[in-house]
């Protein structure tokens, strides 16, 4: 009898776990958004802003208004919304693969850098598959961007050990998915300052100082290495999750766009654990 019984009840938590296990699984599409959403935060530069540069939610996707007028480009957010005719409702998935770790269009046209192709060239084969299965989901909305005029050859800005993608197994390991959360956030490429129009990774990666106009006024970007003094070396792991997820800064002040804390906001705290497991390997600028 009792023999039975503790095979019901193995049998019972057996299938229990199978069935909550499946009921947790992300599919693509899921994958796809809190990626987008969450950690590339596409929406911040690729959608509608109203007053005081508040995000147009109703028009996610569409197109930014917000131009960026650099020495060998000038362009803004495209409408990377499934719309046949502004967006990329013609492209495939592959196309939109294409373009993010390549940053090339289907029809062989570049993509300014100031889209950090350069940086995704880290995903991993399943996170790159799930967000073009979730651009390829969302509402598809109509709105012409003015075309981008390209002045001159650039450059495209690789950090370093991101030359090459990811394996599922380097996940494993917090500091190595810290480093590919805020590769494929792009972290570095508002957080290091440029010498010659590129980004000085040699000598200040983290460091930050580079300028932002916006709807928001005039802001610079913090210095995040592991610096005591200049950095973010005496913050807590709570401090760090706090200006990413809220925008307040350890002591108090807060922080102003383009930095995503409201997209960033919706990160696992796995995720942010991670983050912030990298970034306290960066080592300390001043």
């Amino acid at each position: 009898m009792a023999k039975h019984m503790t095979k019901r009840i193995f049998l019972l938590f057996s299938v229990t776990g199978m069935l909550g296990a499946t009921a947790q699984a992300e599919t693509p599409v899921e994958r796809g958004r809190y990626l987008v959403e969450g950690v590339l935060t596409c929406g911040n530069c690729h959608s509608p802003r109203g007053p005081g540069g508040v995000i147009d939610t109703t028009k996610l996707y569409s197109g930014g208004p917000q131009t960026w007028n650099e020495p060998t480009f000038t362009v803004k957010g495209s409408n990377i919304t499934p719309d046949p005719e502004s967006g990329i409702g013609k492209w495939s998935a592959d196309d939109i693969k294409t373009a993010l770790i390549q940053g090339v269009r289907p029809s062989g046209e570049p993509l300014a850098p100031i889209m950090p192709y350069g940086f995704y060239r880290v995903f991993t084969t399943t996170d790159l598959d799930a967000v073009a299965a979730y651009l390829r989901s969302v509402p598809a909305i109509s709105n012409g961007v003015q075309a981008p005029v390209y002045k001159a050859s650039f450059h495209v800005e690789v950090p370093p050990g991101a030359d090459k993608r990811m394996t599922e197994a380097d996940l494993r390991d917090p500091v190595k998915h810290g480093f590919y959360l805020v590769t494929i956030a792009h972290c570095m490429e508002c957080h290091t300052p440029k010498v010659d129009d590129r980004l000085d990774f040699t000598n200040g990666l983290g460091k930050g100082g580079q300028t932002f106009h916006g709807p928001w006024g005039e802001s610079v970007s913090r210095n995040i290495t592991s610096h005591a003094a200049t950095g973010i070396g005496e913050w807590s792991d709570e401090e760090i999750k706090r200006a990413i997820t809220q925008g307040i800064r350890k002591d108090g002040s807060h922080l102003k766009p383009p930095m995503g804390f409201d997209w960033y906001a919706r990160m696992t705290d796995a995720d942010l654990d991670a983050i912030v497991s990298y970034l306290r390997t960066v080592p300390p600028k001043e």
